[in-house]
Formats: C-alpha cells, sequence, structure tokens
C-alpha cells in the first residue's frame, strides 16, 4: 500500500516542537518531517534563497509521496509560502497543499491580549517580512504589534546553550528591547519553533503580567480543525501512526541533538536536495 504522510519540514531541528505537539493530537497519521540541517539556519537568508530551499525542500516531499505539507518554520511560513502556493502548485494534482505556521498562530491572537498590544520575538527574516504585522492587521486592526529580532537565539539552542548564567543576559536584552516600545504589551509570542527550548530562561526575564505564547499546540489543534473542514484528507492520507525523520546533515549529528527538540529518540536518514 502507498503510503501518503503528512510532510512536516523546516530549515532544521525547530519544527520538531511542533511535529511533537501535532502527534500528540493527531497521533493516527503517518508523518515524514525533513529538516534542512545543512543549510540552516535560514532566518538570516535572502527571500530568493529561502524560498528556493523552501520549494526544493517541499518538491522532495511531494515526490516521497506527501500531499500535504506543513511548513513547521516562521521563516519558510513568512518568506517563501504565499509565492510557493501562487506560483509553483499548479504543477501538481488540485488537492495538493502546503500550509504554514504564521496564520493559524496569528488566528488565536485576539484570544492572547486583553490590552490589544502584542509582541513576536523572531529571528531576523521573519520580522524583516512583517508576516505578523500583515497578516493581524487582516483579522484585527484593533491590534497594535511590536517586533525584536534575536539573532542570537537560534545558535544558542542548537548549541544548547540555553542557561541562565550563558543566554540570560541576552534574553534578557531582547525582551528588554522589544517591552521598551511600549508598555502596554500583555503577550508575547515565540515566532520561532526553536525558542521554546528556552522557556525556562526567558520566564526568568519576563514580568509576571506578561503571556507567553508558544505555536506547538496552536497549530496542532488548527490543523484538526482543517481537517474537520476538509473531511477528504481522511481518506487520502495513510494512517498508521508513522514516522519517518528526514535531514540533509550527518544523520548521527541529527539525531543526537533531535531528541532534544523532540522528547524522544530520533533515528533519522541524510538525504540530498536537488530540484524536482
Amino acid at each position: 500500500m502507498l503510503t501518503v504522510p503528512i510532510g512536516i519540514f523546516d530549515s532544521g531541528f525547530g519544527g520538531l516542537t511542533v511535529l511533537k505537539d501535532i502527534r500528540r493530537m493527531l497521533p493516527q497519521f503517518d508523518y515524514l518531517y525533513l529538516g534542512d540541517n545543512a543549510r540552516a539556519p535560514y532566518g538570516d537568508r535572502s527571500f530568493d534563497v529561502i524560498y528556493e530551499y523552501t520549494l526544493q525542500s517541499v518538491d522532495f516531499l511531494f515526490s516521497q509521496g506527501c500531499q500535504l505539507v506543513l511548513l513547521a518554520c516562521n521563516t519558510a511560513s513568512a518568506r517563501a509560502l504565499r509565492t510557493i502556493q501562487q506560483n509553483n502548485l499548479s504543477k501538481y494534482p488540485n488537492h495538493y497543499r502546503v500550509l504554514g505556521i504564521v496564520r493559524p498562530t496569528v488566528e488565536r491572537i485576539d484570544t492572547i491580549t486583553k490590552s490589544k498590544h502584542i509582541g513576536i520575538l523572531a529571528t531576523e527574516g521573519t520580522v524583516i517580512s512583517n508576516s505578523y504585522p500583515i497578516e493581524i492587521e487582516k483579522l484585527f486592526p484593533q491590534i497594535a504589534v511590536y517586533q525584536e529580532s534575536c539573532p542570537l537565539w537560534v545558535p544558542l539552542v542548537e548549541q544548547h546553550i540555553i542557561d541562565d548564567y550563558h543566554a540570560g543576559p541576552i534574553i534578557q536584552q531582547n525582551i528588554s528591547a522589544l517591552l521598551n516600545q511600549h508598555d502596554a504589551i500583555d503577550a508575547i509570542i515565540l515566532a520561532c519553533t526553536h525558542y521554546p527550548i528556552l522557556m525556562d530562561t526567558i520566564l526568568k526575564h519576563l514580568p509576571a503580567n506578561i503571556s507567553l505564547v508558544t505555536q506547538g499546540k496552536i497549530v496542532a489543534a488548527s490543523l484538526q480543525s482543517y481537517f474537520l473542514k476538509h473531511l477528504h484528507w481522511q481518506q487520502i492520507l495513510t494512517q498508521e501512526g508513522k514516522c519517518t525523520f528526514l535531514t540533509t546533515d550527518n544523520a548521527k549529528i541529527f539525531n543526537e541533538k533531535a531528541s532534544y527538540f523532540y522528547g524522544e529518540e530520533v533515528i533519522a536518514k541524510q538525504i540530498h536536495l536537488t530540484t524536482y
């Protein structure tokens, strides 16, 4: 029987934090995770490069039997998703889909802020794209958005430097820079899937009256709702509860770090991306 898994893509490890929550909520489906670790991080790359790399990864996942691909990466969702949806899906069957994680997060914004002032902590690429302010303006024009890029946070996580002594001063600096933009900010979205790994240290430097929002559970709930609205996926996607992991970098190195993000042992296979 042909396997039709849900494709989960990230530039590296961060998407594993989203996959973990998705599998908890939707354990019955098959999943194929691809991390483009050899070319990570995407955060400070140009639009054209992010689009090219993301498209290659989406095409690869389609070639492996996926018909639905989720970009579990804020940078790819912010800077490549729309172009792929508009320009590249036409060569595939009509029901093939590529989804992102910016929109599902934005759809929940009004439930997490009372002051109507919200902060975004993200990579430079996500901040430059202005995807969150643009999408929030469409749905909730009454909500003001303030952003701060955190270029060192992903390297801290990747190098497993997450303790308060080493990471704390950097995290404090970025949080202060964000909160100094407006004193009415009452909620902050961690708009990078790496950042939940820093949660304990972040909370030490965050005022108690400010809510901190991660994306994994939001995206999982949104995907579940998507399947309830589009019932045909129940017939298309195979449901054996299997999960396969792929990386563009050394598989042994990936496995060692991936378990840190995923919360359990990961055994991946290395692949090489080309144009499909």
